[in-house]
C-alpha cells in the first residue's frame, strides 16, 4: 500500500483521492485551533508559501480527539485558520486519528511509524505527563499522541519521517531535500 491508495473527505464532504497528489512531497498534519501548538500554522504557511510552487503540499486534518481543542465545525475551523493565520493549503474534514473511528489513512500512517518522543523541552516534558495519563504505553505504540503530529511523504508516496508536535526544527531541511 501507498498513500495513493487512500481517499479522504474535504471540508465539503467530497471524496478526494490522494492519488491527486502523485509526484508531490506531502506533509500530513492533524491540527487543532485551540492548542498550544496552534501557532505552528504560521510556520506551516511559511513552508507552504516557500515550497508549494516546487511541488510541496500540506494536507491539514483538523482533529478534536486531544482535550477537545478543535470543537468547531469544518467551516468554523477553516474561517479561524484563514482569518488568523492566512493559511492557503488544503484543509480537509475534521477526523479521528486514533481508535475505531480513525480514518483509514491515519490507521495506515500510525501502523507504519513509531512515536519519536517529545524531547526534553518544558513543553515536551509537560506533554509526556499529559499523554501518559491516558496511554500508559504511549512510548511503545504508533498512535498519534497530540495535535500537530506531522508525516512527511516523498514524491513516490512513501512515509519518510514522522515529526511529533514538539519538533519543527529539521522539517524545512527535510522538505528541501525531498524536492
Amino acid at each position: 500500500m501507498s498513500i495513493y491508495d487512500f481517499s479522504v473527505k474535504n471540508a465539503k464532504g467530497e471524496d478526494i483521492p490522494l492519488s491527486n497528489y502523485k509526484g508531490k512531497v506531502l506533509l500530513i498534519v492533524n491540527t487543532a485551533t485551540g492548542c498550544g501548538f496552534t501557532t505552528q500554522y504560521d510556520e506551516l504557511q511559511s513552508l507552504y508559501k516557500e515550497f508549494n510552487q516546487k511541488g510541496f503540499e500540506i494536507l491539514d486534518f483538523p482533529c478534536n480527539q486531544f482535550a477537545n481543542q478543535a470543537p468547531g465545525s469544518d467551516e468554523e475551523i477553516h474561517s479561524f485558520c484563514t482569518g488568523r493565520f492566512g493559511i492557503t493549503f488544503p484543509q480537509f474534514a475534521k477526523i479521528d486519528v486514533n481508535g475505531e473511528n480513525a480514518i483509514p489513512l491515519y490507521k495506515w500512517l500510525t501502523e507504519n511509524t513509531t512515536f519519536q518522543g517529545f524531547g526534553h523541552s518544558p513543553m515536551g516534558i509537560m506533554l509526556s505527563g499529559v499523554v501518559k495519563k491516558s496511554d500508559k504505553d504511549y512510548k511503545n505504540n504508533g498512535n498519534i499522541k497530540w495535535n500537530f503530529t506531522k508525516f512527511l511523504i516523498d514524491k513516490e508516496g512513501n512515509i519518510v519521517e514522522r515529526f511529533e508536535p514538539t519538533d519543527m526544527k529539521n522539517l524545512k531541511e527535510k522538505i528541501s531535500e525531498l524536492l
